[in-house]
Formats: C-alpha cells, structure tokens, sequence
C-alpha cells in the first residue's frame, strides 16, 4: 500500500443533513473524477478511502468505476453506520446494528463494483463501545466469509479505538491528524497494537493546501462549517489564529521545493512511520500536487521539533 492514499468524501459530491446542512464539498465533475483517481493510480497511489455515505453512494459509484479493471491494484477501503437517501442526497440518522451492517456491506459491494472490501470501517465515530465490541465480531464473520479482508473504527477517541483493536483482523485506526491537531494517544495505540494510523484532515479542509478564506459555493460543508470542524469561524471564514499559525510554519513546509501542502503530508510521515495520510481531491491537478509529496518524503527529525516549538507544543 502506498504511503499515501486519496480520500473521496470531495468526489461525492453535494448531499445534506436532515436539517438541511451541506455535508459534500460542493459541485463536482464526474469525469474529472474519474480522470483524477486514473492519474493518481498513475503516479502509485494504490490506497483510496471512501465512504457509503459521502454523496449517499455516489462517491462509491464513481470510485468503482474510475477504478475499473485496475481494482486489484490497490487497497479500497470504504465505511458504514449511516443511514441516507439516494434520491433527495440526505443523511437520515445511524444504525449501530449488525444487521445494518451486512445491509451496508452489500450495498458497497454492488456500487463499488467488486467482490470484497480491503478495508471496512465503522463511522460512528462516538458508537457504545458494547454495540462496537458486538460489530467487531460482525467483521470478523465477514473476513471469515471472504466480503472484507480487515476493518477499522474512524473515531478520535483512543479508547473506542481500542475496542476494535483487540479483534484479530483490526488492521487499522482512522482519526484527524494534521500539523495543527496532533494525535499523540491515538498513534500510541497504533504503535502498542501494530495498526495503521490512517488520517482524515490531513491537509485541515484546504487551510493547509493554502486556502485563505471559506469557500462561496453553498454546497460546501466549509460554507457552513459545523462545531466538529475546526479552522473555521461562522460564515465560513478561516480563523485568523489558525492562518497566522501556519504562516509561522511556512519556511519549514516548503522546504526543499515543496508545496504547502506536500509540506504538510511530509509532517504527518514524519510523526509517525505508520501514517497513511488521504488527503481529498476533486481534479487531475489536486492528485498531482498530492502525490508529489511522495517524492519529497518526511520532514526531517529537527524540523518536526521546530515546528512544536513554532506551536507551543
């Protein structure tokens, strides 16, 4: 699996909450899509992390299907616990169950094209940790029963993260990590459990790719950026003191030639030997930018301790 992977919540367009909240990241182009995760494959990227959720099923579509006769060349990892319409794009609530669970499963086999997921994970980041004990055991009849090879829990909290980790065929963790929200417990857990620490965030919605304000698009979840989504104040505005920060760190994130956010993937590989950074994309030139940071490596030891030191950590 390559040291880099492409998450596609970005790809799956817009969809929305109950209450009418955008939950995508606005308009996308199919077809640059596709022409986006082609280039990457291109370029060695071999692990792309999706959800059944995102655009309610359609980022599995369009992953399924730009990946084609080339599935068996990477790791596809998708996720379940959410309930949502197709038709009207809306998430409805979460269902814990195991039966929803294989429910779930057969619903991303079928959009997804394929005959088995590499990587299932539970997205109920703050499930009981009795139900997700009850749900690992689920997962381990589907690696029994060949539909999955391994699972995962996407949840901040290290010590849910740790129910799923006693099971057999937990390969992995996903929780945020970035330069400006490290995750010191969680990769613990991965190093004591000998998981993969895969990171959403990575790049903080964009403020670490260099975006300076929210986006206009109504359709973006940043236009109307929830309590769980940092960086962002109301009326989709980047906050000031995040901006400030990482304009401190900018001489250490591009160096030797990098890009902003090459630097910031670059740091992440540098916390930690077991992070797998899925930075999101919507175009061929996004996957290109993202995939170069491959070239260029970690930062080195004594600039990851100048940048706690930047920070105050």
């Amino acid at each position: 699996m390559s040291a880099l992977g492409f998450g596609c919540w970005a790809i799956g367009g817009e969809w929305q909450s109950s209450e009418g909240q955008p939950l995508g990241w606005g308009k996308v182009d199919d077809e640059e899509s596709v022409r986006a995760v082609r280039r990457a494959l291109d370029l060695g990227v071999t692990f792309f992390d999706t959800a059944d959720v995102y655009g309610t099923g359609h980022s599995e579509r369009v992953l399924g299907r730009a990946l084609g006769k080339r599935r068996d060349d990477v790791v596809l990892a998708t996720k379940w616990g959410n309930v949502f319409d197709e038709e009207t794009r809306t998430l409805l609530g979460t269902d814990d169950t195991p039966a929803h669970a294989r429910r779930a499963l057969t619903a991303s086999l079928d959009r997804l094209g394929t005959d088995r997921i590499d990587l299932y994970q539970l997205h109920i980041s703050d499930a009981d940790p009795g139900r997700a004990a009850e749900l690992r055991d689920t997962c381990e009849e589907f690696v029994r029963e060949g539909l999955i090879r391994a699972y995962a829990w996407s949840t901040d909290d290290p010590a849910r993260a740790a129910v799923f980790a006693e099971g057999e065929h937990c390969a992995a963790v996903q929780h945020a990590l970035n330069v400006m929200q490290d995750a010191p417990d969680l990769l613990a857990l991965c190093e004591e459990s000998d998981l993969a620490s895969i990171n959403r965030s990575p790049l903080a919605m964009g403020l670490l790719a260099g975006k300076r304000q929210g986006p206009q698009d109504t359709g973006d979840i940043r236009s109307k950026p929830p309590a769980w989504l940092p960086g962002f104040g109301n009326g989709a505005t980047a906050d000031p003191e995040w901006l400030r920060r990482i304009d401190a760190l900018k001489d250490i994130l591009t160096s030797e030639g990098r890009t902003l956010a090459q630097g910031a993937l670059a740091w992440i590989w540098a916390r930690s030997p077991r992070t797998v950074p899925i930075p999101g994309f919507r175009s061929v030139t996004q996957a290109e930018q993202n995939a170069g940071a491959m070239e260029k490596g970690p930062l080195t030891a004594d600039q990851l301790t100048e940048v706690d030191r930047i920070l105050g950590r």
